[in-house]
């Protein structure tokens, strides 16, 4: 059996924002680093969303952060100041 990162599911998928999300609320404890960037990116989300001038940019980026939360891997939200 291969041993599986916390970059990788079975799939070879990274794990993702929105997978860690999934596991906080089915009531699984999260280790240090997934509380991290769980923490960060709903901090950036925040951030981003609010900073958009107009509706039609803060329905793109609302968009934009759905994808990376679905496809980026969790630990590129670990660094809050590279998050980009």
């Amino acid at each position: 059996m291969t041993e599986l990162t916390s970059y990788q599911t079975i799939a070879n998928l990274p794990i993702s924002i929105n997978d860690i999300r999934e596991k906080f609320y089915d009531g699984e404890k999260l280790d240090a680093s997934e509380f991290k960037a769980l923490k960060n990116y709903d901090r950036y989300r925040l951030s981003y969303l609010n900073s958009a001038t107009s509706g039609d940019e803060f329905d793109k980026r609302y968009l934009e952060l759905q994808v990376k939360a679905n496809l980026s891997p969790f630990l590129d939200f670990l660094d809050f100041d590279n998050i980009a």
